[in-house]
């Protein structure tokens, strides 16, 4: 492996690492919005009964 391509191995594997964060990121915002949307369905359920 030449220079330019090791450079740009290390470039991909720092672009990997971001989108790997951001998935995560994103797995978590989702948890949390079901989580509200649980919490909104079982109100509604309840309190309107």
């Amino acid at each position: 492996m030449d220079v330019p391509d090791a450079r740009r191995l290390g470039e991909l594997e720092g672009e990997n690492a971001k989108l790997k964060e951001l998935l995560a990121e994103c797995g978590l915002d989702m948890h949390a919005f079901k989580s509200v949307l649980e919490v909104k369905r079982w109100c509604s359920v309840r309190c309107f009964r």
